[in-house]
């Protein structure tokens, strides 16, 4: 703690910014080192758009089985997108494979495998 923070108030906004500041320097050493680190989070956030511009229409989903369909299916696209493969073909090809797929070799079906196989 610096010597100057036992002089002044406690509960000014300027001890408490000070103490929020201190308690999170050491997460924030890493990343002068370390270049691939990134500052900020903006690609979680740009993920998660979606899902909150639609927020109103999702309290509508009709039912909660409705709204967990919906979970399921924001998943797998999302899923889909951050492997680099377009939802709509994966999807398209899961539908005419699954009726005969083993349910032991469920992972031969996911966005990565897919991926894999048709690059």
């Amino acid at each position: 703690m610096p010597s100057w923070l036992s002089r002044i108030s406690s509960k000014s906004s300027l001890a408490g910014a000070t103490r929020y500041a201190l308690t999170r320097l050491p997460k924030a050493l890493p990343y002068p080192d370390n270049g691939s680190l990134e500052l900020d989070n903006n690609t979680a956030e740009r993920a998660m758009r979606p899902v909150a511009l639609g927020r109103k229409n999702y309290l509508f989903m009709g039912s909660e089985g409705g709204g967990k369909a919906a979970a399921i299916a924001y998943t797998l696209i999302e899923t889909a997108k951050l492997n680099n493969v377009a939802p709509q073909a994966w999807l398209t090809w899961i539908l005419a494979q699954i009726a005969d797929h083993k349910i032991t070799r469920i992972n031969d079906l996911m966005p990565w495998c897919y991926a894999a196989m048709s690059a």
